[in-house]
């Protein structure tokens, strides 16, 4: 049985990341994975600490530690019972761990206890995994109800002394259990002089959240209070509660009784428990926050003294990469961002938990409704379907709203350059990853390069979002995080680049044959093929002196093979096929595609490996068992058609097999290679490199690097920082150095270096050279022209040039060092012993008159 893994736990370490608690997170060294199970309300986790014993987390929330737990328990059952006269019946919803019923059961009025919790997985679990709290369900007084906590409150209405509710945090359905619905349901079921103890979450990170909880209790009831304990599990390592009393005067901060056997709570710490600490205190009492300002509150501090007037932001689009954008805009407590979906819920869901964030439909086909909500704003983010950037950037243009994209300009757009400097409007595109952090990188560097007197001879740049290796678990080595289709076809796209000084143009057909191994780093087996058309960059990147400007893919090694198979087989093929149709199987769908005799796997593989021409017999049995795989020579799966073509079926089947799982990761590896001649002949090669991962319960790696220079782009444009009009991507040192310098704060940057010399290629480059001089040498001892003697020794090394020479000139020898015929006579000039051995005349030769002639001005 594999081991059991969980995306919280991460190199050994659980860490507990929520928005209810921004900027901080818990962590726990794991020794093992107990339990993981996803019930039909929440993901439980169970899990032995080295430190806190077993740990109970309920959608990556520490719900209860064996170390600390019982501060939580005692406090939160014996605030409301110790200050109650009688109480006889208790109901305690949530807690399905058993911790509060267990303290409870330590009161001896109590006769009647009642468990009601949604999740029967938590206490089954519970019970295994922490018997020392749930093994008092089992009390003869304990009955548990598995079901619904506001259904059971209603059907027991003036029943219960005190009503306990361990709650979560108020987090999507949690959410209720802090509002005051559900508060009057308590206050009803109530019995007379009956006390309610709730939840009341954290006094460093809630205070406004506990006001409000206060005022509303305090408008039902006559009592309510708000008291605390420390838990060092629990964030900032406090938590509160909201004590209230049906009971007009009645004291909660005084106990009426002594409780026996317990580990935190005592009857001093009862009545200290509702003292406050001075901020506390202020804030609730007079509404006056005296904390210190950090962050994001000393920013809200910072703009109010400065003035400085808010920004109106409308990003269109909610795709994975519009998060980590939004998240970096709100930031600045000054922006008002707006999220427009076609969908208000769509919308909803979107802004929530995003401060200064609201939601609005808008339908972009709509084009009044699109001018009307662009114009309200200073700035509009098109994340939507390039294809509408156009129509986006004609409605800025009406409404003088600058523009920011992700995306190529494309020819559209770029007709609207005159139109949007008349408007006095920035267009700002291609400022994602690839386009975007890529050209920040590239501008950097060339600009470097020139300024100090150097050529780009060469210019490669290579990009891919893949799975992390331990995630790349499939035949393709490759899983989607955007549209299928969208990848699939960008295969069959066309190519062009410049090598050697040449164009080259790769017809979409053969893409994939052109993928060739590239190395990074010994880590990874990637193969790079070209990507879009490269050539207009040598102008884009003011490079006219490059020889060579690729830009290309990234995919691990195996990737371009597959798809070149399934191209043979036709499985990216758009033409739609009235014989595609539902209820066949994946054969026979196989079998009309490739034109095979029948069904039969042995003869579908047959005529595969008669379609693809595969260089040796392992390679057709990996290709053949990724095929198999997929399910293509299925003969009971039945195919579920989409569109009546194959290219999307075969997408409609991949996006099930080939999609993220929760808890992996992806990565983004981006890599520029400059080989670059400098001012005095030398050579060397400079590297830039993105190596960047998602993280398993927050953005993918591909999310973060795309929208967060986006975002960096937008509060540029709304400071003023990137100004000038038009429609315009960072292709200038005016546009990228600003951003790339606020990128590298953010982690996003990329890593330079200066990649060692290839020995073999500089011996190369000195031999050519060596041949060179001892050509003119002996030509000017010969009296020869340099083109005479080069139609004589053009086909010849230097052993050669040598061997000429001794043979025209045998016997004369000069003694001096600087004469030119002793120099041509390799063995002498200070070495008349020096010895060749056979097999290695060439390279020894090479290497003696190299050394002498290393760092000279020769041609």
């Amino acid at each position: 049985m594999a081991p059991l893994t969980h995306p919280s736990i991460v190199d050994g370490w659980f860490r507990e990341i929520s928005s209810q608690w921004p900027g901080q997170a818990m962590t726990l060294k794991v020794n093992k994975i107990l339990h993981v199970e996803k019930s039909l309300y929440q993901d439980v986790l169970v899990f032995e600490s080295e430190t806190f014993g077993n740990v109970l987390v309920l959608d990556g929330a520490i719900q209860c530690t064996e170390r600390d737990e019982f501060s939580y328990q005692e406090m939160i059952a014996h605030l409301p019972l110790a200050s109650h006269p009688n109480p006889k019946k208790v109901l305690v919803i949530g807690g399905g761990d058993g911790g509060v019923v267990r303290e409870v059961l330590k009161h001896s009025t109590v006769e009647e206890v009642v468990l009601c919790d949604i999740d029967e997985a938590v206490p089954r679990v519970s019970k295994k995994y922490l018997p020392h709290m749930a093994s008092v369900l089992s009390d003869p007084r304990v009955t548990v109800f598995i079901g619904d906590g506001f259904q059971f409150l209603a059907d027991n209405t003036a029943t219960y002394d005190a009503i306990i509710t361990d709650s979560s945090d108020p987090v999507g359905p949690a959410s209720a259990l802090f509002e005051k619905p559900y508060f009057q349901l308590m206050h009803d079921a109530l019995a007379p002089g009956g006390h309610i103890s709730t939840q009341g979450e954290c006094l460093w990170l809630h205070l406004p959240l506990i006001s409000d909880l206060l005022k509303m209790t305090r408008s039902m009831f006559p009592v309510a209070e708000y008291a605390y304990t420390t838990i060092p599990t629990y964030p900032s390592g406090q938590i509160g509660f909201v004590l209230c009393s049906k009971e007009p005067g009645r004291d909660l901060h005084t106990p009426i009784r002594d409780v026996p056997n317990t580990r935190y709570y005592n009857k001093e710490l009862h009545k200290a428990s509702f003292v406050l600490p001075e901020f506390g205190k202020v804030w609730l009492q007079e509404g006056r926050d005296i904390l210190p300002a950090h962050g994001r509150k000393a920013l809200e501090i910072k703009n109010e003294e400065a003035q400085k007037p808010s920004k109106k932001i409308l990003l269109l689009g909610s795709g994975f990469v519009a998060r980590p954008c939004a998240e970096y805009i709100v930031r600045e407590p000054s922006n008002q961002l707006t999220v427009a979906c076609r969908t208000l819920e769509t919308a909803k869901a979107f802004v929530a938990g995003l401060p200064n964030a609201t939601a609005r439909s808008l339908d972009v086909f709509d084009t009044p409704a699109l001018e009307a909500a662009v114009a309200e704003h200073d700035l509009v983010i098109s994340l939507i379907p390039y294809t509408f950037h156009a129509d986006v950037i004609r409605a800025a243009i009406k409404g003088k709203t600058h523009v920011v994209t992700t995306s190529y300009v494309s020819p559209a757009m770029r007709e609207l350059d005159a139109a949007a400097k008349e408007a006095g409007i920035v267009v700002l595109n291609e400022i994602g990853l690839d386009p975007g952090i890529d050209h920040l990188y590239a501008v950097k560097t060339i600009s470097e390069v020139h300024a100090k007197g150097g050529k780009i001879k060469k210019f490669l740049s290579y990009c891919g979002g893949l799975p992390a290796p331990e995630c790349a678990n499939n035949p393709l080595g490759y899983k989607f995080s955007w549209s299928s289709r969208g990848v699939l076809l960008a295969l069959l796209n066309s190519a062009a680049l410049i090598s050697d000084s040449k164009i080259v143009s790769v017809p979409g057909s053969e893409l994939m044959s052109y993928a060739k191994p590239y190395y990074i780093s010994p880590a990874f087996a990637f193969v790079a093929y070209p990507n879009r058309d490269s050539t207009p960059f040598r102008e884009w990147y003011n490079i006219p002196e490059a020889e060579t400007v690729v830009r290309g893919t990234l995919r691990y090694q195996g990737f371009p093979e597959f798809i070149g198979a399934l191209v043979k087989l036709g499985w990216l093929n758009q033409e739609e096929k009235d014989w595609l149709v539902e209820g066949l199987t994946w054969a026979q769908v196989m079998q009309k595609a490739i034109g095979a005799a029948d069904a039969e796997e042995s003869t579908l593989v047959a005529r595969v490996k008669e379609l693809v021409e595969f260089p040796n017999e392992a390679e057709s049995t990996r290709i053949i068992s990724g095929l198999r795989w997929i399910g293509l020579f299925s003969q009971t799966e039945k195919v579920v058609v989409r569109a009546k073509n194959l290219l999307d079926t075969l997408c409609a089947r991949l996006e099930t097999l080939m999609k993220y799982e929760e808890g992996e990761r992806d990565l983004v590896m981006l890599q520029h290679k400059f080989v670059v001649e400098w001012a005095d002949g030398k050579e060397e090669t400079l590297t830039s490199t993105l190596e960047a991962y998602g993280y398993p319960k927050g953005h993918s790696a591909m999310a973060r690097t795309v929208g967060v220079p986006c975002g960096i782009a937008t509060q540029l444009v709304l400071d003023g920082v990137l100004s000038t009009p038009g429609v315009q991507a960072p292709y200038t040192k005016e546009i990228c150095d600003p951003i790339r310098e606020v990128l590298e704060r953010e982690g996003l940057g990329l890593i330079e270096k200066v990649l060692p010399g290839d020995a073999q290629s500089r011996r190369a480059k000195r031999k050519q050279a060596n041949i060179a001089l001892q050509k003119r040498r002996l030509a000017g001892l010969l009296g020869l022209s340099l083109q005479t003697l080069f139609h004589h020794l053009h086909l010849n090394d230097r052993i050669r040039v040598v061997w000429l020479a001794s043979q025209l000139f045998h016997g004369r020898k000069q003694c001096a060092h600087s004469n030119a015929w002793q120099e041509l006579h390799v063995g002498n000039c200070g070495r008349e012993n020096y010895h060749v051995s056979p097999g290695r005349e060439r390279e020894s030769c090479v290497e003696t008159n190299s050394q002498s002639h290393e760092g000279r001005d020769i041609e």
